[in-house]
């Protein structure tokens, strides 16, 4: 296989997986309510399964059902948090983080922290939606979308010095840097609509730029539990967690930072 054709072999599946997920995702947020409330559980609940069968000890029994605890366990979080007045389901989303802390796997730390980011982002994608608008799960959406695309792109056609290499050898400054125009460009379309004010577009660059982050976080616990992928769920993609790190680093962001300021959402929906 030449080197052009190693350089593209995964594009065909990382397509179709990517249109069944649009598909997937995009009935969800037409519809919101329960539908999408649904879909984010079961998301969230398929994310931390993962995180807990990546983190689990080599020795461990092969009956070992940690990681399916932890799962439904986040899922029923998750429904008590929205469904409770804020401060007590905001202390309901650090349960599944508490019980990979307390339990013997490796990197407890790691994996405490990146639950308590996928507990938050799943409570927020639902939240927005349902507070904020479509339109906002939209922007979000495609700002890590066409953030990842253009880096994706970018990183291969130009190729040039790597973001971290340690951490992420792929990644490069050339897809990291085209992200974050791209979704500038996200932002400046919601702008030019009449959809949100200026300040969209400087958001979509540190949205961009919070899910990069995710996505190099989720890179380091790869690699140092030592998996290549979060699990082989996803054709093209690996696992849920894979692609859907950016994602979780991007909400968390956003949620971070509407408790600290009123933030130029995109309204309608």
């Amino acid at each position: 296989m030449s080197a052009s054709e190693n350089r593209w072999g995964d594009l065909r599946a990382r397509l179709i997986s990517a249109v069944v997920m649009i598909l997937v995702a995009a009935v969800g947020i037409w519809l919101g309510g329960m539908v999408f409330t649904v879909l984010v559980a079961a998301l969230t609940g398929l994310m931390l399964w993962e995180l807990g069968s990546m983190t689990r000890l080599a020795k461990a029994p092969p009956h070992d059902r940690s990681a399916l605890v932890v799962a439904g366990l986040g899922v029923l979080c998750l429904a008590f948090a929205l469904a409770s007045p804020l401060m007590i389901g905001a202390s309901a989303l650090l349960v599944p983080a508490l019980a990979l802390a307390l339990t013997q796997r490796r990197d407890r730390g790691l994996a405490a922290l990146w639950a308590a980011g996928t507990m938050i982002a799943g409570f927020g994608l639902v939240t927005l939606r349902s507070e904020v608008g479509m339109a906002a799960i939209v922007w979000i959406v495609l700002v890590v979308v066409i953030s990842d695309v253009m880096g994706y792109f970018a990183g291969r056609v130009l190729g040039g010095p790597k973001f971290w290499p340690a951490i992420s050898p792929k990644k490069t400054w050339s897809g990291t840097v085209a992200g974050w125009v791209g979704a500038a460009l996200v932002g400046g379309v919601f702008w030019a609509s009449g959809m949100a004010p200026f300040g969209i577009i400087l958001l979509s660059a540190l949205v961009s730029f919070a899910g990069q982050m995710g996505d190099i976080a989720e890179s380091w616990i790869k690699r140092r539990t030592g998996v290549k992928d979060s699990s082989d769920l996803i054709p093209g993609h690996g696992g849920f967690l894979d692609r859907f790190d950016a994602m979780t680093g991007a909400v968390v962001l956003v949620m971070l930072l509407s408790l600290l300021m009123p933030l130029p959402f995109p309204v309608g929906g």
